[in-house]
C-alpha cells in the first residue's frame, strides 16, 4: 500500500464497514479490507479500488499481512445476533486485533461502540461492546472509541425499527423504554466523523460520545417520524409489563428485525442514551450534525430511489463456515438431499433471468405464499431471522445481499443465482435458479439441495419432502409462467 493514509477497514460486508470504506477513498485513502468471506465484496461498486485479505479476527486468521504498513485501522466487527459464547468472542477478537496491531506499528485504532448510561447494569450486548473499547485502549496503540446511540439512516436496523414500527402501528401499547431519552445521529455523520478521526492528534487515546443536535424520547422520534412521513400521529399508550425480551418479540412481530437484533437495540433503550460530552468535534473543528428530521428525510428518499446501498442485514447470520458449498467435487460433506425440477419456457432466456433476479422481497416466492409465510413465522419463533428482511435493491442482486431469509451466496448474471438459507434449519440449505439454452429452447432449472446435520436433518428432510411438489414444482411452473408472459407483453408492447 503506498501513498497518503493507509487504512484498514474491517466489518467492510456490514451496515457501517459497507459504507465507510468509498468514504474513505474519497477523502484519499489507500484502503484495504479484512473480511472472512471475500467474495461477498466482489460485485461492490468499490471493490476494484481496494485490497481485500481474508482472515478472521477470533480465529487470528490473516491479521499479520492485513495489518502490514496501516496507519489507521477501523474495528467494526459486532455479534449483534448474539449466540452463545458471543462474549468470549468479542473479547477475544478484539484482543487478538489489538495486539496485531501492536506488532505491526499502527498508528491508530478507531472503533464504533454504544452509548452507555453513567449508571445502572449493562445488558450482557452493551456489556460486551463497552469490553471491546476498553481492550483496545488499553493497548499501546492509540484508540479512538466512538460511542453513539440509535444511528438513522436507510437501512440501519434501528431506522427500519423505528420506520416499521410507526407506519405499521396507528395505536401502539409500548414499553417504558419509549420514554427514554435518546440522541440519535445521521448515518452521514457517524461516517463522516469516523473518516476524521484518522486526523487526530497524534497520541489521542480516549472515548469520544458522539451525538447529534437533538435529544428525544424514543415516542418523539416516533412522532417526528410520522411528521416526516407525512402519516397521521400516532397513539401511544405506555405499559409497565413489557420486558426486553417481550419487547424484542414485539419489535420481531411488527417489523422486518428479528428478535435476535431487536434485542440489542432495545436493550440500548433501556436507560438514556446521551452524549455527555462532544469532544470530538472541539477537536477536529467540526460541530455541524444533521438534525432528525433531515436526517429521516434523506433515509426515506434513498429508501424510495432505492439506493440503499448497505442494510443492517448486509451482515451475514451465524452460520458454520466450515460447510461445503454445493459445488464441490464429490460433495466432500456427506449426505446431500436434492429435489430438482426443469421447466421449457417460451421466452428468451433475459427474460428468465429478469424475473430470476426480482425473486422475494415484494414479487414473493412465485409458490404457495402461505407456505412460505409460515416458515418465516416459524423461523421467528425458534430464534432465525424470519421473512420480512426483503431485499436492498428491488431488481438487482449483488454477491451477500440478504434476501429474505436466505443470503445470495453466488451470481452468474444471466445463467445462475445461488442462494444459502439464514433460517434455521438441522442443516445447511440451499435454493438454486438458474436459466439455460439446451437444444435451441430456453430452459429454466431449479434445485433445493439440503445437507443434513444428525438424525434430526435427515427426519427434517423426510417431514418435508411431501410438501416439495407445492412449493418447489409450483415455484418452477410459475416462475416459468411468469416469464413467458412478461416476454409476450414486452413484445407486444
Amino acid at each position: 500500500m503506498t501513498g497518503g493514509h493507509r487504512t484498514l477497514v474491517t466489518g467492510a460486508t456490514g451496515y457501517i464497514g459497507g459504507r465507510l470504506v468509498p468514504e474513505l477513498l474519497a477523502a484519499g485513502h489507500t484502503v484495504r479490507c479484512l473480511v472472512r468471506t471475500p467474495n461477498k465484496l466482489r460485485d461492490v461498486d468499490w471493490r476494484s479500488e481496494v485490497e481485500v485479505v481474508r482472515g478472521d479476527v477470533v480465529s487470528d486468521e490473516g491479521l499479520a499481512e492485513a495489518l502490514e504498513g496501516v496507519d489507521t485501522a477501523y474495528y467494526l466487527v459486532h455479534s449483534m445476533s448474539g449466540g452463545q459464547g458471543f462474549e468470549s468472542a468479542d473479547a477475544k477478537g478484539a484482543g487478538n486485533f489489538a495486539r496485531a496491531a501492536e506488532r505491526a506499528g499502527v498508528r491508530r485504532l478507531v472503533y464504533l461502540g454504544g452509548l452507555v448510561p453513567e449508571e445502572g447494569e449493562l445488558s450482557a450486548h452493551m456489556a460486551s461492546r463497552t469490553q471491546v473499547g476498553d481492550v483496545f485502549l488499553e493497548s499501546s496503540v492509540p484508540a479512538a472509541v466512538l460511542r453513539a446511540a440509535v444511528i438513522i439512516g436507510s437501512g440501519s436496523a434501528s431506522f427500519e425499527m423505528l420506520r416499521h414500527l410507526t407506519e405499521r402501528l396507528p395505536v401502539m401499547t409500548t414499553p417504558r423504554w419509549v420514554r427514554s431519552r435518546v440522541q440519535p445521529i445521521a448515518v452521514r455523520d457517524v461516517l463522516r466523523l469516523l473518516v476524521e478521526s484518522a486526523e487526530l492528534p497524534e497520541g489521542t487515546d480516549r472515548t469520544f460520545d458522539i451525538g447529534g443536535p437533538e435529544v428525544l424520547t424514543y415516542a418523539g422520534m416516533i412522532q417526528r417520524f410520522a411528521a416526516v412521513a407525512g402519516i397521521a400521529k400516532r397513539l401511544i399508550i405506555p405499559v409497565p409489563v413489557l420486558s426486553p425480551g417481550l419487547s424484542s418479540l414485539w419489535v420481531g412481530l411488527i417489523t422486518p428485525v428479528p428478535p435476535a437484533i431487536a434485542r440489542p437495540l432495545v436493550d440500548s433503550l433501556r436507560h438514556d442514551a446521551v452524549a455527555g460530552e462532544d469532544d470530538l468535534a472541539d477537536c477536529l473543528g467540526d460541530h455541524h450534525r444533521i438534525g432528525f428530521d433531515e436526517a429521516v428525510r434523506l433515509a426515506l428518499r434513498r429508501v424510495d430511489e432505492s439506493r440503499v446501498d448497505t442494510r443492517w442485514s448486509s451482515a451475514a447470520w451465524p452460520s458454520a463456515p466450515s460447510d461445503p458449498l454445493p459445488t464441490d467435487p464429490d460433495w466432500t460433506g456427506g449426505s446431500l438431499y436434492t429435489d430438482a425440477r426443469a421447466r421449457y419456457v417460451d421466452a428468451e432466456p433475459e427474460d428468465v433471468w429478469r424475473v430470476i433476479e426480482g425473486i422475494g422481497g415484494r414479487n414473493g416466492w412465485y409458490s404457495w405464499p402461505l407456505a412460505w409465510a409460515a416458515r418465516g413465522w416459524i423461523d421467528l419463533a425458534v430464534g432465525g431471522v424470519g421473512l420480512r428482511r426483503g431485499r436492498r435493491d428491488p431488481a438487482r442482486l449483488r454477491t451477500g445481499d440478504s434476501l429474505d431469509f436466505w443470503r445470495v451466496e453466488e451470481v452468474v448474471p444471466g445463467r445462475l443465482l445461488r442462494l444459502r438459507a439464514e433460517m434455521r434449519l438441522p442443516g445447511p440449505a440451499w435454493l438454486e435458479l438458474g436459466v439455460a439454452t439446451v437444444g435451441g429452447r430456453t430452459v429454466y432449472h431449479q434445485r433445493a439441495l439440503f445437507h443434513p446435520r444428525g438424525l434430526l436433518g435427515h427426519l427434517y428432510w423426510q417431514a418435508v419432502t411431501p410438501f416439495h411438489g407445492i412449493v418447489f414444482g409450483s415455484m418452477a411452473t410459475n416462475i416459468a409462467d411468469r416469464a413467458s408472459e412478461e416476454a409476450h407483453t414486452e413484445h407486444a408492447g
